[in-house]
């Protein structure tokens, strides 16, 4: 298979400066600021994107070590495959997270509910719709037990 390469669109800047000590998944993260610096060039995809009140963000876990096909997440005792977990050190370490809009001014977008280490590499935004991304009857496997 052919080696696929992504560029950077900005950075997020939080208050985190290094992976430990960051709540585990944003609603751990309630309240806690934080923005993306979008590289000047990708301002004109803002537009219309000031009414939305949630984002999906795409990033590279650059801090992640290496990945391991089985993992200890951080509420269990027990190891679990790479991919029943939402550990950052994978294959390709790409974390997602679902945060808060609150405003932006320029190429600046103001966050809430940041679940991020400072400086990590943004590669995309994507819109949070309710009824596109909620689901009815999800089952939560192992993490029932928690």
């Amino acid at each position: 298979m052919e080696e696929i390469i992504y560029k950077p669109i900005g950075k997020i800047r939080t208050r985190f400066g290094k992976p430990e000590g960051i709540p585990i998944q944003p609603p751990g993260a309630e309240g806690i600021t934080g923005k993306i610096e979008l590289m000047p060039e990708y301002k004109k995809g803002l537009e219309d994107l000031e009414g939305f009140s949630h984002l999906i963000l795409l990033y590279h876990c650059h801090l992640a070590g290496e990945c391991s096909l089985l993992n200890k997440p951080f509420m269990e005792d027990k190891e679990h495959g790479i991919f029943a977990i939402r550990a950052p050190s994978r294959s390709n370490s790409i974390g997602l997270s679902v945060v808060r809009l609150e405003k932006i001014e320029g190429n600046i977008l103001y966050l809430k509910d940041v679940d991020i280490v400072d400086g990590t590499p943004l590669l995309d935004i994507k819109l949070y719709v309710p009824q596109f991304d909620s689901r009815e009857e999800v089952k939560i496997g192992w993490l029932e037990k928690i």
